[in-house]
């Protein structure tokens, strides 16, 4: 069995001591891939590029993509996929998961992140630590929760969104959930009060676009 953590910079070393607790029963190595990859190990882990990586003999090979760039990840997952090789997640065993919770392929969790009840969450989800997923949201592909972001119940998010640290997002209802667009960046401590537009970056409390230096 080899393992690898595609990403070698700063959240896949965060991301690699949960790796190395999610998968020691099985035995094998656990890698880091990088295709920029200019040292030869990283934290006493090997580094590899994608290619040396496949060129390895071990017959049984998993990826876990923690790269933080929803586009990037999205772009990375197809290639593993195409590959053949499989794609697993990474889930700290202080994460916390309740009732009729459906998390889709690739997800990393770390520690204390939470998802509560009847929350449906897509492919490539990255939750940090201290994130939590509240009652009756709907998040997208690819999206990144950075640490301690607050999503409240009924909230829908759009895939490839970024969700900076500290992030507050305020409540939806049932008949008109809080809206954020696909490729949407919510920046650090903003406190979304509104729906935010796909592409748009929005900053502050309360929430607003970004507006372009001059």
């Amino acid at each position: 069995m080899l393992i690898g953590v595609y990403g070698a910079s700063g959240f896949g070393r965060e991301v690699m001591p949960i790796a190395r607790d999610c998968y020691a029963q099985l035995g094998g190595e656990i890698v880091f891939i990088d295709d920029a990859a200019k040292e030869q190990s990283i934290n006493g882990h090997a580094l590899l590029t994608f290619q040396e990586f496949r060129e390895r003999p071990e017959a049984e090979k998993r990826i876990a993509i923690a790269i933080a760039d929803g586009a990037v990840r999205k772009g990375l997952f197809e290639r593993v996929t195409k590959s053949g090789v499989k794609i697993v997640d990474i889930c700290s065993a202080h994460h916390i998961r309740g009732d009729a919770v459906e998390v889709g392929a690739g997800a990393i969790l770390c520690g204390y992140a939470q998802i509560t009840s009847n929350v449906h969450i897509g492919i490539g989800f990255h939750g940090n630590i201290y994130s939590y997923v509240a009652h009756d949201c709907v998040i997208g592909d690819f999206v990144t929760f950075a640490p301690h972001v607050h999503c409240n119940g009924n909230v829908h998010i759009g895939e490839r969104a970024y969700i900076g640290t500290g992030a507050i997002i305020r409540q939806g209802t049932p008949e008109k959930p809080l809206m954020i667009g696909a490729g949407a960046i919510v920046g650090m401590g903003a406190v979304v009060t509104k729906d935010v537009p796909p592409g748009i970056t929005v900053i502050g409390n309360p929430a607003r676009p970004m507006t372009p230096r001059s």
